[in-house]
């Protein structure tokens, strides 16, 4: 499977786990989305570092575009693969869904 594949599937699971499975609903505050906008430019800085330096490489076949090294535009956003905003997208997703359902079920336990 695919670096693209993998991110295409990652996506839509984090999104069922915030919607339907833990229904945390994590993705329908504002406080997400602000959050998540200083998470993604902090990711595209590094990442761009990284990738733009050539100290990550990924291979022309396991994602979308080539595996040459452009700053945007074939497959790419300041230098990383856009594969790799869709992984970012669903591990901090992830991340702030466990947090939330730990924290509603503590808050439930200890009352």
């Amino acid at each position: 499977m695919t670096y693209t594949a993998l991110a295409l599937i990652c996506v839509p699971l984090a999104l069922v786990l915030d919607r339907w499975v833990v229904r945390t609903r994590v993705t329908s505050t504002r406080d997400w989305w602000a959050a998540y906008a200083i998470i993604v430019f902090f990711q595209l800085l590094t990442n761009g570092w990284l990738t733009g330096r050539g100290i990550v490489l990924y291979s022309g076949d396991a994602i979308i575009g080539s595996g040459e090294i452009t700053m945007l535009g074939d497959g790419r956003l300041f230098y990383a693969p856009v594969e790799d905003l869709m992984f970012g997208f669903g591990l901090v997703l992830c991340s702030c869904v466990a947090w939330t359902w730990l924290g509603r079920r503590r808050g439930t336990v200890e009352e």
